[in-house]
């Protein structure tokens, strides 16, 4: 398991196979180069990468396809088939990263993985299941004889990733209830999550986010207020510190800032309701205000 903080999502390698390792999802691009030399340090010399496979297509688990892929020697690529299509023609506004305003790099993918096909490595059977919420065509793997589970965004150890169909006025909330019952239904006995370390308390984790979806489903609007302040520490995750002027430029050119703000906060002014979301990051210790300049702790 590669964990590199929560720019890049985790990559999990499998290895143990003559034909190469396996990776799955890849992380944020700005990454790349540090992902590919822990992933050649845990391949060790001469160690081949032969498929990386990646959960869904938001930038943090698909940034570093391109680089590995060529890195490996065009190593195929396989991606959930909600989606296929669109990388296949590199649509960015079906793949959300116009959307969102983040970066990836242009992959090729090879082909589709499809829920109910297994995936085979080193002699276990890693079933591929379709685990829509987080992402309408998110996938999950698990290997029942390890009890192991790569649940990318659908569950972590308190909560689960933003609901992004929630976002722009469709259903998503009971699509997230839904994944979450199939993953009470697996035998698991670890989990690795699309962000944070790895865990064992299954029944905790899918406690809390049953906790928190409920919450969400009676409140949406502070669904779409965290989601919002989590596109804006993701970019300063990125950027590392930018000017008022800058982050205002380009959340200019993210159209789900102004989306977001459309659904529940069109009472204030939208660069009124944008400060007042800074204002509460910068106060929780999640940013620094410092004049003109907006920057990570």
């Amino acid at each position: 398991m590669l964990e590199r903080g929560w720019l890049s999502s985790n990559s999990l390698l499998l290895q143990g196979d003559p034909r190469g390792a396996v990776l799955v999802d890849s992380g944020y691009c700005t990454h790349k180069e540090q992902t590919l030399a822990l992933l050649r340090e845990a391949l060790g010399p001469g160690g081949a990468l032969r498929l990386i496979v990646n959960t869904h297509l938001h930038s943090d688990h698909c940034g570093g396809n391109a680089h590995l892929a060529a890195a490996f020697g065009n190593c195929p690529i396989w991606i959930p088939p909600g989606h296929f299509e669109a990388a296949r023609d590199w649509d960015e506004a079906q793949l959300s990263y116009r959307l969102t305003g983040q970066r990836c790099e242009r992959f090729a993918p090879t082909r589709a993985l499809n829920p109910g096909e297994t995936l085979e490595q080193a002699g276990r059977r890693w079933k591929v299941l379709a685990a829509p919420g987080h992402d309408p065509h998110s996938l999950i793997l698990f290997e029942p004889e390890s009890g192991v589970l790569v649940s990318a965004d659908a569950l972590w150890e308190h909560g689960f990733g933003i609901v992004f169909p929630e976002l722009e006025g469709e259903t998503g909330f009971h699509e997230v209830e839904r994944t979450l019952d199939l993953i009470e239904t697996l035998p698991v006995r670890v989990v690795v999550p699309g962000h944070g370390s790895a865990f064992t308390d299954v029944q905790a984790a899918l406690a809390e986010a049953r906790s928190r979806l409920d919450f969400f489903r009676r409140n949406p609007e502070r669904h779409t207020r965290h989601a919002a302040k989590a596109l804006l520490v993701y970019h300063l995750l990125e950027l590392g510190r930018c000017s008022r002027a800058e982050l205002n430029d380009w959340l200019e050119q993210t159209p789900i800032h102004r989306t977001m703000w459309a659904r529940h906060f069109a009472n204030l002014p939208l660069q009124e309701w944008t400060e007042t979301l800074l204002g509460e990051l910068a106060r929780g210790g999640t940013l620094k205000l410092e004049g003109d300049t907006i920057s990570r702790p």
